[in-house]
């Protein structure tokens, strides 16, 4: 496919032409991205930024201080870009850097156009097929859109730093930032899986995300046992555990490594996947046409669908609760000391053996069960 560049994988891959960012969007991407658009202040916050942001400023920073990736230099980056943009059919190819840093990371910033980076230490950890997803997971980003709110992100968290010696200075900014990281990470599992249509190959995916978690070990490490720890996380433990996995992952803009290799395992071994890989997907030239209320529904159903077959401790008390479950104190209590150990047998038992149903105490299916 790519002239002298020996890695590249001589099957063809299908090209999706005209495909709407719709056809591979999260849902919780869009109903985060639609909460944030509504948190109060917002839209005033990203009106003004948006005049303000020192866009220029910034692409002469990369253009200084960075490699531009051309036919001259990285050319096999620049065929992964060009390629990547093909099959997504983005008509415009974004300017992709180089930039010297050892920690491995990506990002698609700007305003009026994107631009794509990736760092030294990115590029010398993946191998051409891994780097194949994760230049068509930036492309994704472009795609749909992300690089201005990712922009805005990037200005309001460096703001937040400057302004927190100032006696509430740094709330109002903060409230936004956190609501821009929790969308953050949910794009990320969007532009996963516009990695995963651009490489087209499921294991490389799988793998580039195990360096992002282990380094450069492949043969110390394991897929399958990658994807166990993902399952034994998102269920393991008692309400506690819960709410503790909430306060690591509010700082963070992506989301845990092993979270999203088992979120993309199951999207690619979906209907969905299937149905684009067929040719069968949303068109940008109909996403005038789409359903906003559609969109609604739909990112409402996979949010109940996922709480109703969740084995997490917080999410198996929301469904009890909103199934009418009676006791709330009691189970409340239960979940936060591991289910009634050192009370007495009578009604204590009754209630023990009531809540065993949900399978959330923590003395019982700590560790065992299986989420997806």
């Amino acid at each position: 496919m790519t002239e002298g560049f020996e890695k590249v994988p001589s099957r063809q891959r299908r090209r999706f032409p005209g495909i709407s960012s719709r056809a591979y969007e999260h849902p919780a991407d869009r109903s985060a991205l639609v909460a944030l658009r509504k948190l109060s202040g917002f839209d005033t916050v990203f009106k003004t930024l948006s005049g303000l942001l020192p866009e220029r400023s910034l692409r002469l920073l990369f253009l200084s201080d960075s490699v531009r990736v051309s036919d001259a230099q990285f050319a096999h980056l620049n065929d992964m870009l060009r390629d990547a943009c093909y099959i997504l059919d983005l008509e415009k190819v974004p300017p992709l850097y180089v930039t010297q840093n050892p920690r491995p990371n990506a990002m698609c910033i700007g305003l009026d156009e994107p631009i794509i980076v990736l760092t030294t230490g990115l590029v010398e950890l993946l191998d051409e097929e891994e780097m194949r997803a994760v230049v068509g997971h930036e492309v994704g980003h472009a795609l749909s859109g992300h690089a201005v709110y990712r922009t805005v992100l990037l200005f309001l968290t460096n703001l937040a730093v400057k302004v927190s010696w100032i006696p509430l200075g740094s709330v109002a900014i903060y409230a936004i930032v956190t609501a821009l990281r929790e969308w953050f990470r949910k794009s990320e599992l969007s532009a996963d899986r516009a990695g995963l249509l651009v490489g087209q190959d499921i294991q490389a995916s799988m793998r580039g995300l195990m360096k992002l978690a282990g380094g450069n070990h492949l043969h110390e490490m394991n897929v399958d046992a990658f994807l166990a720890q993902a399952e034994e996380y998102e269920h393991s433990g008692d309400l506690r555990d819960s709410v503790l996995k909430i306060m690591n992952v509010l700082p963070r803009s992506h989301p845990f490594t092993t979270v999203r290799a088992a979120e993309l395992k199951k999207w690619a071994a979906s209907r969905d996947f299937q149905r684009i890989m067929d040719g069968h997907y949303p068109k940008r030239d109909e996403d005038k046409d789409a359903s906003v209320s559609d969109s609604f529904r739909a990112s409402a159903a996979h949010y109940a669908n996922d709480i109703k077959s969740s084995k997490d401790p917080l999410m198996k008390l929301v469904t009890d609760l909103a199934g009418g479950a009676g006791d709330l104190g009691g189970k409340v209590r239960d979940k936060f000391t591991g289910g009634g150990r050192g009370t007495a047998a009578g009604d204590r038992a009754e209630d023990t053996e009531g809540s065993e149903g949900s399978g959330t105490d923590g003395s019982g299916e700590s560790g065992d069960g299986r989420r997806q």
